[in-house]
């Protein structure tokens, strides 16, 4: 196999506290894949990096907000933010998030 396999029974879950848990997936330098798992009312706190963020809602509802706009997501919909802009999220029913970065987020996995 050419490509990069990471069998999700060979990731390890993270648990980020307050009711939120990571799990990194598969990843080179240039592109990385996340699960993002979220308790009723956790959050997402807002924060900025350099990477682009494609988050896709795997299940649950959130309110998800971008240098001060926020759209409701439920499952199926997803959003690109693009690197240095404030965003964050509310989790309004349990539920996760599928997060893709370009490049990938060297600090998830040192």
């Amino acid at each position: 196999m050419k490509g990069i396999v990471r069998h999700h029974g060979e990731t390890s879950l993270q648990d980020l506290g307050g009711g939120n848990t990571r799990r990194v997936l598969a990843w080179n330098d240039q592109l990385m894949a996340v699960e993002v798992g979220f308790d009723k009312g956790t959050e997402g706190a807002p924060h900025t990096h350099p990477h682009v963020q494609c988050s896709y809602v795997l299940s649950g509802k959130f309110l998800y907000t971008v240098e001060g706009e926020t759209t409701e997501l439920m499952p199926g919909d997803s959003i690109i933010v693009p690197g240095g802009l404030v965003h964050g999220t509310v989790c309004v029913e349990a539920g996760m998030l599928l997060d893709i970065f370009t490049p990938a987020r060297e600090d998830f996995v040192k």
